[in-house]
């Protein structure tokens, strides 16, 4: 059954139970196969890739420090090696659709509170059968599948990595979906898209990758047919940090490595930006109960710490490769960390933005 976005209920918590999560072990399965094989090179590659994660979008001038005038094609290198190992630790646990999403109810999994997630987005920005909606960071296409499933849109997906890309066109063909995916880095602009072509847009968790969002903004103004409606929800660092507080700093250094964060934007400069290219931002706040993710970060946390003392003992018993143990040590590093930041609401991964393209052109 597809229901439209406005269809959906406002409180659809007691809608969404753990039958609906997705049966996960044939993804565990695929995803432990595809670690298994991996290449040395593959490997060193994930792990150098982290080098970009301890600079910054706005400091032009250390990025070309480090990686020379091309640096933009450098940080999109270290992204595609990082993702195409990174999907699959991810997909070893509840975290496949690669974000942990905002708390909505206390009371559910992981995976059912990105359902709720999901459900609230397609409401925003109001899905209907028929419409064309852009998914910027679309992932394995586990988001796009499900907003299809609930509304009748048609998804076209954008992400830097191929290997997600492709997973993303096998699942939807599965489903039986008309949904496109296409490999492009979001900082190459134009996006390749014509103008208007759009009847929506969402992304979750994909612009801290992004080099200028006011420069994307304006090119997803361009290819959104006017009237429609603009979601983000997206990492921002938040009033009480302090960039300057010795320990405010040390969190935020070991915080953005962990959630692949190379910009640092606040929700006042995404508000900013989405006006200068023009939107109406109609909404900017954390849909969080609270205004905490912490306890689903803690969650996701725990479980893959408990995880990686599993593969520490069967590296040790030369069941499984070495690099296992390489991979989980750096995938578990700092969660805990990042725990505290949100606690300490320093920073969050989940702040929303919505936004209009006015409907007659000013």
């Amino acid at each position: 059954m597809v229901m439209t976005a406005s269809s959906l209920p406002a409180d659809s918590s007691l809608q969404v139970g753990h039958s609906q999560s997705p049966k996960r072990w044939r993804t565990f399965i695929k995803a432990f196969q595809h670690i298994r094989n991996l290449t040395p090179k593959e490997v060193d590659d994930f792990m150098a890739s982290y080098e970009i994660y301890s600079l910054d979008w706005t400091d032009e001038e250390q990025m070309i420090a480090a990686f020379g005038p091309n640096y933009q094609q450098h940080v999109g290198d270290c992204l595609r090696a990082y993702y195409s190992v990174l999907n699959h630790l991810c997909s070893l646990g509840d975290v496949e659709k690669m974000y942990i999403p905002p708390l909505m109810d206390k009371k559910a999994s992981v995976l059912d509170n990105q359902l709720l997630n999901e459900e609230a987005v397609a409401r925003e920005v109001q899905l209907a059968p028929g419409m064309k909606v852009l998914d910027l960071g679309c992932g394995r296409g586990r988001v796009a599948a499900y907003m299809t499933n609930i509304s009748g849109a048609k998804i076209v997906g954008l992400n830097i990595d191929s290997n997600q890309i492709s997973q993303a066109r096998e699942l939807n063909d599965a489903l039986g979906f008309d949904n496109q995916f296409v490999v492009h880095d979001q900082n190459d602009l134009p996006l390749p898209f014509p103008d208007e072509s759009f009847d929506a847009f969402y992304e979750i968790q994909a612009l801290s990758l992004c080099k200028d969002p006011s420069l994307l903004f304006r090119d997803i103004y361009r290819v959104l047919k006017p009237g429609a409606r603009f979601l983000l929800l997206d990492w921002v660092s938040l009033p009480a940090y302090n960039p300057m507080d010795p320990k405010h700093a040390g969190l935020m250094r070991r915080v953005k490595p962990l959630i692949g964060a190379v910009g640092t934007p606040t929700p006042a400069s995404f508000s900013k930006a989405l006006e200068d290219a023009g939107f109406a931002v109609t909404k900017s706040d954390n849909p969080s109960i609270g205004g905490l993710q912490a306890p689903l970060i803690d969650k996701v946390d725990i479980y893959f710490r408990g995880l990686r003392r599993v593969i520490h003992g069967l590296v040790k018993l030369h069941t499984l490769p070495a690099h296992f143990r390489t991979l989980f040590d750096r995938l578990c590093l700092d969660g805990q960390a990042f725990v505290e930041m949100d606690n300490l609401r320093l920073i969050t991964t989940t702040w929303r933005v919505v936004a209009q393209k006015p409907a007659v052109a000013i």
